[in-house]
């Protein structure tokens, strides 16, 4: 089937991208970062980028001990406030590095003389230019609206930026081909209750909150499934009262027994690894159900109405 060709290309070079950018990313990083120590990291990014930011919030709070803040660009953009950081690692993800809002946080830290970095796939872009140091993703041109193989990748900077700020983390676990085929296969079996159900709720926590925020953000940007994103925790106070019958849950980690108990279909995301590199691997099966659920339902994702691949917001 067509519907979703382009997609599907692009997820399936993932393990060639990661397996041949892993060492350059790690080099390049360490080299920028050499002698820097910092009190915070701010991290800034819209979109399937926020989940990467999402990730280090997490990587870097767990190995490095140094609290993140995820920045909310309205604060400077349209507020024009003057934030007084401290000594800060201010880090900008963007894809396409077109993202106005996080190029103009980027640059205001960098005027205020913090580092600055880069994340995105496009040399040459606003964000690359705005931040002292820029790490070109290098994962090839990504042409689906849906970014598929450019988030792995931007999961893997940031895993090899926190190995290049001292984090005591080992060789990252990459998916192979191998593990892209059992995903399709995983997720293939999981359909019915994605196409059946409403509303869909994604739940995880730790290194895979990540995860659960981009299957929800694929399944509604391709497949047009409504699909709301939260923490394990969170999902217990309050989230849980419309977990009933007709609706169900992908969870990555373990599955609350409340789910089932309620009528809840819970669908179990296939476990890649505990490890903090899992997210690299288990958001495969995510990206597998939003493209075959888009085929389902006669839906192309390559040309989605309404969204387009660059969103430029202030």
């Amino acid at each position: 089937m067509d519907l979703g060709k382009q997609m599907e290309r692009e997820m399936l070079e993932q393990p060639e991208v990661l397996k041949t950018n892993a060492p350059r990313y790690l080099d390049e990083l360490r080299a920028a970062m050499a002698g820097k120590s910092f009190e915070m990291v701010l991290l800034t990014a819209r979109g399937t980028s926020d989940h990467a930011a999402l990730y280090a919030k997490y990587l870097v709070e767990i190995h490095l001990g140094i609290p993140v803040s995820l920045a909310a660009p309205s604060v400077i953009t349209k507020y024009g406030t003057e934030m007084r950081y401290p000594n800060c690692l201010a880090v900008g993800i963007s894809q396409s590095g077109a993202a106005p809002d996080v190029s103009e946080v980027i640059a205001h830290l960098r005027s205020q003389g913090h580092t600055t970095l880069a994340i995105t796939n496009t040399k040459g872009s606003r964000l690359a230019q705005e931040a002292e140091h820029s790490l070109i993703l290098d994962a090839g041109p990504e042409s689906a609206v849906a970014a598929t193989k450019t988030y792995t990748a931007s999961l893997l900077a940031i895993y090899q930026l926190v190995r290049a700020l001292g984090g005591d983390l080992p060789e990252p676990e990459l998916p192979d081909d191998e593990r892209m085929e059992q995903a399709r296969e995983e997720a293939t079996a999981a359909l019915g209750p994605i196409l059946r159900c409403s509303p869909l709720f994604s739940l995880a926590r730790g290194y895979s909150f990540c995860s659960a925020f981009e299957t929800a953000l694929k399944l509604m940007e391709c497949a047009l499934l409504p699909c709301k994103a939260y923490s394990t925790a969170d999902f217990e106070h309050g989230p849980k009262a419309l977990a009933t019958e007709g609706t169900a849950a992908i969870v990555f980690g373990d599955v609350p027994a409340s789910l089932a108990d309620h009528g809840c279909t819970p669908v179990a995301a296939p476990p890649c690894s505990a490890g903090p590199s899992a997210p690299m691997c288990d958001v495969l099966f995510g990206q597998w159900l939003a493209l075959l659920a888009a085929r389902a339902r006669g839906i192309d994702p390559d040309n989605p109405p309404v969204i387009s691949k660059v969103t430029r917001t202030l």
